[in-house]
């Protein structure tokens, strides 16, 4: 229990487990997974309710909300995967097309919104 403890305080969550453990200072980036070392940032008020703006799946583009202004899902982009894409020689526009997802009841939504505007 106390290793999984330091893991999870230092940061090294599911990544400190694999064969052989990572050497000093990996992270989810020397896995080659596209991932970055975001777990996430989320923040709420009582004023707007909650906001998502980074996930471990990437950056948050948009969210989708029900008819009682609930968050129900959220569109990102893997900034990671489209990061490795570009260095790899694919087109930035095409790049960021292929490396955007969905994330929950995002289609259909009652009302979508940019959570750093709204």
């Amino acid at each position: 229990m106390r290793e999984l403890f330091l893991q999870i305080v230092y940061g090294r969550t599911q990544t400190a487990f694999s064969e052989d453990g990572l050497p000093i200072g990996a992270g989810l980036e020397d896995l080659g997974k596209g991932l970055r070392s975001q777990v996430g940032t989320i923040f709420s008020t009582s004023k707007k309710g909650v906001r998502y703006m980074e996930m471990a799946e990437g950056y948050i583009l948009s969210l989708a909300l029900d008819s009682n202004s609930e968050v129900i899902g959220y569109k990102f982009v893997r900034v990671g995967k489209m990061l490795e894409d570009i260095r790899h020689g694919v087109d930035p526009k095409t790049a960021y097309d292929k490396n955007v997802g969905t994330y929950g009841r995002y289609e259909g939504a009652a009302k979508y919104i940019d959570p750093r505007e709204e």
